[in-house]
């Protein structure tokens, strides 16, 4: 394999990688491995980089980094959660690193917010190796079990206002995640007035299921909408998250919430007039 390089190559680096495609991969140069380990589930690797600060990686896969998780966890919490019109109960699936739950708790008037998450030692890494995302743990509102969430939100009597689904990529244990039935299922642990919001991928990198993920909502929810977001550690660096609601416009914010340093009233309308090539693609 040819090399070209535009700076000299300097001796003894460690790099971390993910490969996002079969031609597409993005690395970090890093200060070192604070802690790996295979999982029951995944193989799980925390390091220090350079550019980036603190990395977690699942399976080879960038989950959140120090420098920009903000823009993607401010994102997912403060859309639905400032349209809701009064969220109370908050469900998170997935994120066992904790920075969504921790821009969910920024909110005073959420009472209650469960994060369910199949991998304790995702969560209990966080606490103890990225304390910018794990730092809300012990708040008293918050709930954390770990278990199956599709097993979870089959059996629960729980009703929630806002569901945030922050999952992995949708292979493995979280396989079913874009498919009508978890959806099916999510509306029903939903409030009359409910919102779910969700990551569906990359419109670069991940077209196809970004495609499946707003037709399969379509199939369950009475409202959905695409908006998106500038993540620059993920694939293609614009990122896309779908919201769907039993009846409401998500793309009108009703509060305001700080401390913030990407999400604003105004980001958040403004992040659902959609590139044309984007419309295009969601359009059912």
């Amino acid at each position: 394999m040819t090399e070209y390089v535009t700076r000299p190559k300097r001796q003894n680096e460690l790099w971390i990688t993910e490969y996002s495609t079969d031609n597409l991969k993005l690395s970090m140069r890093a200060k070192g491995i604070l802690h790996t380990e295979k999982t029951p589930y995944q193989e799980l690797l925390i390091a220090d980089t350079h550019e980036y600060g603190r990395v977690l990686m699942l399976d080879g896969a960038y989950q959140l980094t120090e420098k920009d998780e903000f823009t993607y966890s401010e994102m997912m919490a403060h859309v639905p959660l400032c349209a809701h019109k009064n969220p109370e109960k908050v469900l998170i699936i997935g994120g066992g690193d904790g920075a969504i739950m921790r821009e969910v708790l920024k909110h005073e008037c959420v009472k209650k917010c469960t994060l369910i998450d199949i991998d304790e030692r995702v969560i209990e890494c966080s606490k103890k190796y990225l304390p910018f995302a794990g730092c809300a743990f012990g708040d008293e509102r918050a709930d954390v079990k770990c278990m199956d969430a599709m097993k979870f939100i089959r059996e629960t009597g729980e009703r929630y206002d806002v569901v945030i689904i922050d999952s992995t990529d949708p292979v493995d244990f979280a396989a079913g995640l874009f498919q009508s039935g978890f959806y099916g299922d999510v509306k029903r642990v939903m409030t009359p007035d409910g919102m779910m919001s969700e990551l569906t991928e990359s419109p670069f990198t991940d077209a196809d299921l970004m495609v499946q993920a707003v037709r399969e909502m379509h199939r369950v929810f009475p409202v959905v909408r695409t908006y998106w977001g500038a993540v620059p550690t993920y694939p293609g660096g614009m990122w896309t998250y779908g919201v769907a609601t039993m009846g409401d416009d998500p793309s009108e914010p009703r509060r305001d919430v700080k401390p913030a340093r990407y999400y604003t009233n105004d980001v958040h309308r403004a992040a659902f007039v959609l590139p044309p090539f984007l419309a295009e693609m969601v359009k059912e």
